[in-house]
């Protein structure tokens, strides 16, 4: 009798460990995707590429970031709760790149794989590191705004934040080859817009209040691009003073049309989404991912807008 109830016994354990192994097998895997912030029209379509992935590649994006990309610490709350739920992957783009560095030794620790897409940071326990080349995109901003203000004259820059290594990038880009490329350009004024529209549109007018006889401007992100348009086009400057923005967004590319912009430094944050996921999928699946993934940046005229490649590039089909 003894025998025969161990021996059931024994077989209920191993249905049952059975049962559970099927059941967490059913379960889709879990991908958190953290960007910098949630407003912008770029971070939008990032999300629009991390979900086609997740369809794409069967597992479940969780997409969740703080509402402004100066917000450090909310960044971190949200990207140590990912790693308490246990995620499968995590993919975060780092608001500020040493804010997040015990967040991804924790997550190391519980092997949690970890790619770092869009900018970078200073620890070096991550998986992949997808970007834009951000700094030879800040020197394709350069030599664009150099071809149009005829390589001579005085230039500014609206800059993003301090501490977003992406945009430092591409500042120190713009920054290198106006020196190294042109010395008949002095670049006169550097004001940081601090991730908001209206910050950076006070920085564009405080620095042609400054440089009345201002050659060009070049903006290293969506919302410094943006503000700096808005000061140009309240100054009716438009077309006078030449205007190198960075990113895309529907305000943009109509300010591209209308001539307040000159010319478009874009990248493709679909892409960018979308890879990001994939490496992490790839991970779990056995694969091993590069170290480093580099997406090209393409500067873009009203010309180009009605190119099929362009319009694809600007409209990824976001909601």
């Amino acid at each position: 009798m003894r025998n025969r109830l161990a021996a059931a016994l024994a077989a209920a354990v191993t249905a049952s460990v059975l049962l559970t192994g099927a059941c967490n097998s059913s379960k889709k895997r879990r991908i958190a995707v953290v960007p910098k912030a949630t407003s912008h029209i770029f971070w939008l379509t990032v999300q629009s590429g991390a979900e086609a992935a997740g369809q794409k590649l069967g597992v479940d994006v969780i997409w969740n970031g703080p509402p402004a990309e100066t917000e450090y610490d909310r960044q971190m709350q949200i990207v140590d709760s990912m790693i308490a739920q246990h995620v499968d992957g995590l993919a975060v783009a780092a608001a500020e790149r040493n804010a997040l560095n015990r967040s991804l030794d924790r997550a190391a620790q519980l092997g949690i794989p970890v790619t770092v897409f869009d900018s970078g940071v200073d620890s070096t326990n991550y998986m992949t590191f997808l970007a834009t080349d951000n700094y030879e995109a800040g020197k394709m901003g350069a030599r664009e705004l150099a071809r149009l203000v005829g390589a001579k004259g005085t230039v500014a820059m609206v800059m993003h934040a301090p501490g977003s290594a992406s945009t430092m990038d591409r500042e120190r880009g713009f920054d290198d080859v106006m020196k190294a490329e042109f010395p008949q350009i002095n670049v006169v004024a550097r004001q940081f817009g601090m991730s908001d529209r209206s910050k950076a549109m006070g920085a564009a007018e405080n620095i042609l209040t400054a440089h009345p006889d201002l050659n060009g401007i070049f903006a290293s992100s969506e919302p410094s691009s943006i503000g700096a348009s808005l000061a140009l086009k309240s100054r009716g400057l438009s077309g006078k003073v030449k205007f190198v923005s960075f990113d895309s967004s529907d305000s943009l590319i109509e300010d591209l049309k209308g001539g307040t912009i000159d010319a478009m430094v874009v990248q493709d944050p679909f892409k960018m989404g979308f890879e990001a996921v994939k490496t992490l999928v790839d991970k779990l699946n056995g694969a091993t991912p590069p170290k480093r993934i580099d997406l090209p940046a393409r500067v873009v005229h009203k010309a180009d807008l009605d190119k099929p490649d362009v319009h694809q590039l600007l409209y990824p089909g976001v909601k």
